[in-house]
């Protein structure tokens, strides 16, 4: 069964790092196989990671849209982001974004990852 994605007029889309944009209305799009993708509302953009939950967030999210080539070395930013968000707290939700990524669910991470951001700050789901 597909996946259904709806876009809101001007909203960007990434699926498997190429940027697709709906028009002036409301698009919708169906994704008929495993696809990485990531919805504009739903990023960080480095510029928004001002601290280190945040930046947490922004690794895990560099990993999920990156290459199969260079997700050695993005786990090891993960990690060290992980290090340091969980020294500034929730250390329990860090670990537990942490193994969702390790089991290869950083989708799911990041969406965990942001419900520790205030609620005028992050990226809507």
């Amino acid at each position: 069964m597909p996946l259904k994605v709806v876009l809101r007029p001007g909203e960007k889309l990434v699926v498997n790092g190429a940027v697709l944009g709906a028009g002036d209305r409301t698009a919708t799009l169906f994704l008929h196989n495993q696809a990485q993708f990531l919805r504009g509302r739903d990023m960080l953009r480095t510029e928004d990671a001002e601290d280190a939950t945040r930046a947490f967030y922004l690794a895990i999210q560099t990993l999920y849209l990156a290459t199969a080539d260079a997700a050695p070395a993005l786990r090891v930013r993960v990690q060290d982001a992980a290090d340091a968000a969980a020294r500034d707290g929730n250390a329990e939700e860090i670990a537990a974004c942490l193994a969702l990524v390790d089991d290869g669910a950083c989708y799911q991470a990041m969406r965990r990852c942001a419900r520790l951001f205030a609620p005028a700050a992050r990226p809507a789901s």
